[in-house]
């Protein structure tokens, strides 16, 4: 059984295709990270996931279950962490507890005070009164607490500061070492998501243009620039996904990067290049960039 499974996923508001047939699938234990930009689809993809929002074509699974007619048996045991925490401004945090203990038969209160605790928030505040990282925090330690078989993340870090983004990422990391859950997270905070996930796929205009281990992924990318003008790198039989002028000369990325081709083709062109790794930030601005807003 995966963990989650989209297969040929569309979704439409009314003339836009917002996602276009879209599939993928995470292994169980593991991190996926779904990035893109503003207007790419995540957003989308979120709500179909959650049980929110149902797809027009093609089927979104989560721990075997539809996503839209399963979503009430997945409650005990899919955690959600939202964009935009919406708790009641006057409630205190121990009565969110309180009522989430309520629903949730795995509740573990002892794992929620512990983390709490670790966030420094009082439980006796009230949400409205809490930071937008303390809410996230708040909201963090509820989908641990019911004992989450799947955790989805939707752009967690947002508006957090540095502090707020590594106690949050340490929590989730801990927790899967203790626990082994699915993770499923929307981020634009590239540098945590190189760190924890296992696997990235890249939206493009609703299009998965990218699905990929991580690793993998790192070892095929390279920046190579180019003292002076090259010759065609496809003598190489290197794909540029991108070109540019860099100085006097000329920087490419290559999305199939292979030491002994490269070198191969350097000693016949007789040219001076250096070859650059790429971060996972990099890498995203190549596939993804030239996207609109």
């Amino acid at each position: 059984m995966t963990g989650i499974r989209a297969e040929h996923v569309t979704i439409r508001y009314g003339k836009r295709t917002a996602v276009d047939d879209v599939s993928f699938d995470v292994v169980p234990g593991s991190v996926y990270a779904l990035l893109g930009r503003n207007g790419a689809g995540k957003s989308s993809l979120v709500r179909a996931l959650t049980g929110n929002l149902r797809a027009d074509l093609g089927k979104m699974e989560v721990l075997g279950k539809d996503a839209w007619s399963g979503r009430a048996p997945l409650m005990e045991r899919v955690g959600i962490v939202s964009e935009e925490p919406d708790a009641p401004p006057e409630m205190r945090v121990k009565e969110l507890a309180w009522f989430s203990s309520r629903l949730y038969s795995r509740w573990q209160q002892k794992a929620f005070d512990e983390r709490i605790a670790r966030f420094g928030i009082a439980q006796t505040s009230r949400m409205g009164e809490l930071s937008k990282g303390q809410k996230k925090q708040v909201t963090l330690a509820l989908a641990l607490a019911i004992s989450p078989e799947v955790l989805i993340l939707d752009d967690p870090t947002l508006g957090l500061d540095v502090v707020a983004r590594k106690s949050l990422f340490e929590e989730v990391i801990a927790h899967m070492a203790d626990f082994g859950i699915t993770v499923f997270m929307t981020t634009h905070d590239l540098a945590p998501v190189e760190a924890v996930a296992d696997r990235v796929g890249i939206l493009r205009n609703g299009k998965l243009v990218l699905d990929e281990e991580i690793d993998t992924l790192k070892s095929r990318f390279r920046r190579i620039r180019f003292a002076s003008q090259p010759v065609a790198l496809s003598t190489a039989n290197l794909i540029a996904a991108t070109v540019r002028q860099w100085g006097s000369g000329t920087e490419a990325v290559v999305s199939n990067y292979d030491d002994l081709a490269f070198e191969r083709f350097r000693d016949v062109s007789h040219l001076q290049a250096e070859v650059t790794p790429m971060s996972l930030e990099e890498i995203f601005i190549a596939v993804a960039g030239e996207q609109g807003e």
